[in-house]
């Protein structure tokens, strides 16, 4: 889904206002807070622009394994950014307050540990962990430490999230039954394929910082652009869409951690490039009585449409394109196949029945299910950059975000467990107490 389309048919007012004050307000002198990113691909160049855009906030510090996008990071920062060799000069540094870690999956825990060690606020992009082992280290450093630890997934922090899960705590859908969630894509971006820097060579990128506790391999310009196609540094579409699709639905439906895990994954239209696979689909079973159906393809865009459905026993929600679509269940019956087959006299007294009138007669047969159904659009700015500015606003005010590091955990290990159920074809249950897989 891209985040930045918006629906502007109604809006949902103030809908953030919980979770964010006016990230444009003017800040106190005081109140600035300096940052240092720790990776800066694609993703933390978004990152920066948004972080440019806040009153009170400077990037004063940037690093990256490839030369070219330190630079670029350096430069959309006026210039006046340092870039350094090594992630834990940042660290060391005392004059920077927060840092955003935005780097392949397999580096998370040690920044993210290492950071809130030196006493420093974290953003880390999800997957918040690599394996679920990465995931309990995180979280025990977070609990140890008084620092704030945000993770990136930025959907929970959209008005169309935030109204959904009024409308499910509201008890507008009844008793939440069935969670349908998809993310596809076709084309090769979309795959992760992305185009190689010109003067991407062993000049310019720091291979062996690149290559960090992963297994040890060649230099290869494929493994470091395009890292989320490999196992080495990466679970794929699970650990990508999934988490998404999960944090989505843990948001909305107030959910906590699947009981149980069953998922199959094959590749169909990237064998020479993957090793993880290109289509993947889970069924997660929550003890909360309801279960969740998770599909991703990068081979089709247009079967099915991306984004998230909440069915419920009274109606259904509806989340696409960053609208909110309540639709009503409609209660009438309409029994004309069986009750024709009876003698006519019987049928005759059957439909003059007050009681099947109320529910079933030929007035109500042909009604719409669309009867009575609902919609909220949003309009400003999209969830990533309110996201953000939750993250300064929690650092400032020293609250906990909503999606916190045991939130993170748990939506990375559902992204695990999908892997660990294509590897195993097997059902991967969840310990509770443990926070961890039986």
């Amino acid at each position: 889904m891209n985040r930045r389309d918006f629906m502007k048919s109604t809006v949902v007012a103030g809908a953030t206002a919980a979770f964010a004050r006016p990230v444009e307000a003017a800040v106190a002198p005081s109140d600035r807070i300096t940052v240092g990113f720790i990776g800066c691909g694609a993703r933390a160049h978004e990152h920066l622009d948004d972080v440019k855009a806040m009153a009170g906030v400077e990037v004063v510090a940037v690093a990256d394994a490839y030369a070219g996008r330190a630079e670029r990071a350096r430069a959309r920062t006026g210039g006046r950014a340092a870039i350094v060799g090594d992630y834990r000069e940042i660290l060391a540094n005392p004059a920077v307050d927060a840092v955003f870690v935005v780097t392949p999956d397999h580096w998370h825990k040690a920044m993210v540990v290492e950071a809130l060690a030196a006493k420093k606020d974290v953003y880390v992009e999800k997957p918040m962990s690599y394996s679920i082992e990465d995931g309990l280290a995180m979280v025990a450093a977070a609990k140890k430490s008084d620092r704030i630890v945000q993770v990136g997934s930025q959907g929970v922090s959209g008005p169309d999230m935030i109204k959904a899960r009024e409308l499910v705590k509201a008890g507008k859908i009844g008793q939440v039954v069935m969670v349908r969630a998809a993310y596809n894509r076709n084309s090769a971006s979309g795959a992760w394929l992305y185009p190689i820097p010109p003067d991407a060579s062993p000049s310019t990128v720091n291979w062996e910082q690149f290559i960090g506790s992963a297994p040890k391999r060649p230099f290869d310009l494929e493994r470091f652009f395009r890292w989320r196609c490999y196992w080495d540094y990466s679970g794929g579409v699970a650990t990508d869409l999934f988490v998404h699709l999960v944090s989505w639905l843990n948001f909305v439906t107030d959910a906590k951690m699947p009981s149980g895990i069953m998922a199959t994954g094959e590749n169909y239209g990237f064998k020479k490039t993957h090793e993880v696979p290109d289509t993947v689909n889970a069924l997660l079973v929550y003890p909360e009585n309801f279960t969740a159906n998770l599909c991703c393809t990068l081979d089709n865009a247009r079967g099915s449409e991306s984004g998230l459905e909440v069915l419920g026993t009274e109606g259904s929600l509806l989340l696409r394109g960053g609208g909110v679509t309540l639709r009503p269940e409609s209660k009438h019956e309409d029994n004309r196949w069986v009750v024709k087959s009876w003698p006519e006299a019987l049928e005759k007294a059957y439909y003059d029945d007050p009681k099947i009138k109320a529910i079933e007669s030929p007035e109500t047969w042909d009604a719409q299910t669309t009867a009575g159904e609902e919609h909220w659009g949003t309009e400003g700015r999209d969830a990533s950059y309110v996201h953000v500015g939750n993250f300064f606003d929690c650092v400032r005010t020293r609250k906990q975000p909503y999606e916190d590091a045991v939130f993170g955990h748990r939506a990375a290990a559902c992204a695990h467990m999908v892997n660990r159920s294509i590897r195993e074809k097997k059902m991967v249950e969840w310990d509770f107490a443990a926070d961890k897989t039986i």
